[in-house]
């Protein structure tokens, strides 16, 4: 198994950046893809990005193309998701996600270990 857990989390005016981590521990974190994924109040939770075992392939969805990038540092068991101009619409809770299937993808179902989310409110 694999435990995660996010930080980095906070208020942000538009236009501003954050970045989010996501600390793993437990079973071999370079054998995982990782995933983020949010959800606004009222919203579904919706895909964000991913990023393959290695580090040398990503996917995001297309609100965020451009402004976030996913990166890892295997040695560090960490996933990161930098956020760049933020959007009043990019608020919401956070989570990264852990799939033993090892290739990036933009199904939660995909996803076996979740961490317990961090929230991202940007004031217009």
């Amino acid at each position: 198994q694999v435990q995660l857990v996010e930080s980095g989390g906070g208020l942000v005016q538009a236009g501003g950046s954050l970045r989010l981590s996501c600390a793993a521990s437990g079973r071999t974190f370079s054998t995982y893809a990782m995933g983020w994924f949010r959800q606004a109040p009222g919203k579904e939770r919706e895909f964000v990005g991913a990023i393959n075992r290695s580090g040398s392939s990503t996917t995001y969805a297309g609100s965020v193309k451009g402004r976030f990038t996913i990166s890892r540092d295997n040695a560090k068991n960490t996933a990161y998701l930098q956020m760049n101009n933020l959007k009043p619409e990019d608020t919401a809770v956070y989570y990264c996600a852990a799939s033993s299937w090892g290739l990036e993808s933009s199904s939660s179902k995909e996803y076996g270990y979740w961490g317990q989310g961090t929230q991202v409110t940007v004031s217009s």
